[in-house]
């Protein structure tokens, strides 16, 4: 099963999360802080990331933006007791791929973390692929990893950008809903799909296709749709 990583600075819950996770065949490392979270992240080879945010000595955030910078396809859950929509906006868009607030229904947590794994097709430590052929001029898409190609240079996505990124290169100048995105994302709950955080995956997708000679247009009341310039 998958090497995971627990940031958890409280003792019993980091230990209850362990438990849990080992009991369905993953191999847990842990950390009660970000600064040794780091510390494993550079020796180990993580598959995912179970992070929360109020860490001492360097904080959640703070942590989720040096993981994008060096490991920018490693997939990271938030667990937060920071249940606000301003809060889960910025941890998606530091680049986080889920977020879940605390309490939180242990089932709910293993599938939610089973999701994110079965979006994972990258290693922890990415290869150096190299660009497919074809798809459309100024863009190509690897259809297994998620990587893409903006004129040539290598772009590295979250799985939940490659997965919208993908969905809306399949349906060109056709509108995708937010519905289409939800289902698209595999996951049970609307949560990642409410206005504000699609908002942001789309925003960070604009700026990754700047000079690929398209466009994700906001077609109102409908969804979005990508189209040439």
């Amino acid at each position: 099963m998958a090497h995971l990583l627990i940031i958890e600075d409280d003792d019993l819950l980091r230990d209850g999360l362990s438990d849990l996770l080992r009991q369905t065949g993953h191999t847990v490392h842990s950390s009660a802080d970000g600064l040794a979270a780091q510390t494993v992240l550079n020796e180990q080879a993580i598959d995912a990331v179970l992070l929360d945010l109020g860490l001492p000595k360097l904080d959640g955030l703070s942590l989720l933006r040096w993981i994008r910078q060096r490991f920018e396809s490693l997939p990271v859950m938030i667990l937060t007791a920071r249940a606000g929509v301003e809060d889960r906006v910025e941890g998606l868009s530091e680049g986080a791929d889920d977020y879940l607030t605390k309490p939180f229904n242990n089932a709910e947590l293993s599938a939610r973390v089973q999701a994110l794994l079965r979006r994972s097709r990258l290693p922890a430590f990415g290869t150096g692929a190299s660009a497919p052929p074809d798809a459309t001029p100024g863009l190509q898409i690897d259809s297994q990893l998620p990587r893409a190609w903006v004129n040539g240079q290598a772009t590295d996505l979250t799985q939940r950008e490659w997965e919208l990124l993908n969905l809306l290169h399949q349906r060109l100048n056709q509108v995708v809903s937010r519905e289409d995105v939800a289902a698209a994302w595999q996951n049970d709950s609307a949560e990642p799909a409410a206005s504000n955080a699609l908002e942001v995956y789309i925003h960070r997708l604009r700026r990754k296709l700047s000079g690929s000679g398209l466009n994700i247009r906001n077609v109102r009341g409908l969804g979005y749709m990508l189209e040439p310039l």
